[in-house]
């Protein structure tokens, strides 16, 4: 019986730049290395203006969306009024506004609410992150746009943290929309991972329309569809060389067709290699699908299932995290850059570990790809 679930295929970066444009426009706050605004993007929205403070981000935002509008700025010191003078519109007249404010203190992964209130170590920076949802509604009230898009981890509507969501939702509802709140999982919209989010959705109340969500797909990518050749390759040296080490096992490059003959070496980071870390002799006992007693974030993927949730510090070498199921290694950057959802041609700069950073801390392109064409068809298109 023939299976109904497509190939798994990323365009790539020059497929995406001639997408054509769907004629809406979109401004993103706190984001990142630019996952959300590629998946806007893919869906045709035209980014006008987005806004990162960290410096590693920034770089790689700007490679990889050389014609939209950066602000570097801390958030606090943005003012809506200079947006719209920047971007050339008037209040009101934004189409979407997205936002993916830092959520280190609620993460189910993390110390939750021990830290709420302090100024804490995030990225290469040091600032307070849990009142940045509220400069996104200060911006938010301030631009009036026709619809909003925020994303958040599950973890605030979890625990005492619901006490937070009860006070963010009810201060988005204040500047004038209908909004609603959604935990999505990134494994049912097409992306080989496991991965809740919060996804709020306001629509500006004149305009009489409720929030729309996309309906899960009926299949699921694996760790074996986003990396094929997985179980074809036996385990990998190299590791002891500080440069880069190149598997002899070709494969096709995202977005191109078995049949052109096109293959990239498969490089694997140096950095990649566990086998001198307690994490290293732990992966010796599990199987693929199993999760570590021992190290709680440690989790070897099941070949036949998504992988589990890519976190922004599974990069660091001897941190428990997602490991490589077959070899005893973690993923290298072209493998996490499939599972995460991004262009095989995605630029990333900075170490392995910041480049893991970058994908660990964005929203899957195709997942945010599916929530824009929802917004698109059912809102905007009906305006």
């Amino acid at each position: 019986m023939k299976s109904d679930k497509p190939k798994y295929e990323i365009p790539s970066m020059e497929e995406i730049k001639k997408i054509p444009r769907n004629g809406f426009n979109v401004i993103s706050t706190f984001s990142g290395c630019g996952g959300s605004c590629l998946g806007y993007r893919i869906a045709g929205f035209k980014i006008l203006w987005a806004s990162e403070f960290i410096p590693e981000a920034q770089e790689v935002y700007k490679l990889n969306h050389p014609d939209s509008y950066l602000d570097k700025r801390d958030i606090r010191k943005v003012n809506p009024g200079e947006i719209l003078k920047q971007i050339g519109l008037k209040k009101g007249e934004i189409d979407l506004m997205d936002g993916s404010p830092p959520c280190a203190s609620f993460s189910t992964a993390g110390k939750r609410s021990k830290y709420w209130g302090e100024v804490k170590k995030y990225s290469s920076t040091k600032q307070r992150v849990d009142d940045l949802f509220f400069e996104y509604a200060r911006i938010l009230k301030g631009l009036q746009p026709k619809v909003f898009v925020a994303e958040n981890v599950s973890g605030l509507i979890k625990g005492v943290a619901k006490g937070y969501f009860k006070i963010i939702l009810q201060e988005l509802k204040d500047c004038g929309y209908n909004v609603s709140a959604k935990v999505l999982d990134a494994q049912w919209l097409g992306v080989p991972q496991m991965r809740q989010r919060l996804i709020f959705i306001g629509v500006r109340n004149d305009l009489g329309i409720r929030p729309e969500y996309p309906k899960p797909l009926k299949y699921r990518y694996s760790v074996k569809d986003a990396l094929p050749w997985i179980v074809t390759i036996g385990s990998s040296n190299g590791f002891g060389s500080s440069k880069q080490v190149a598997s002899t096992y070709p494969y096709h490059t995202v977005g191109t067709s078995p049949q052109s003959g096109n293959s990239l070496a498969r490089f694997i980071e140096a950095e990649t290699d566990i086998s001198k870390y307690a994490i290293g002799r732990e992966w010796d006992k599990l199987k693929p699908g199993d999760k570590s007693d021992k190290y709680i974030n440690l989790v070897k993927p099941g070949l036949d299932s998504p992988s589990p949730c890519i976190t922004q510090t599974g990069g660091i070498r001897s941190a428990a995290g997602v490991v490589h199921p077959m070899e005893k290694r973690k993923f290298s950057i072209q493998e996490l850059k499939r599972i995460c959802a991004f262009p095989e041609d995605f630029i990333l700069t900075g170490t392995y570990s910041q480049q893991w950073e970058r994908l660990g801390r964005a929203v899957p392109p195709v997942m945010m790809a599916k929530i824009a064409e929802v917004i698109r068809e059912g809102i905007l298109e009906k305006i």
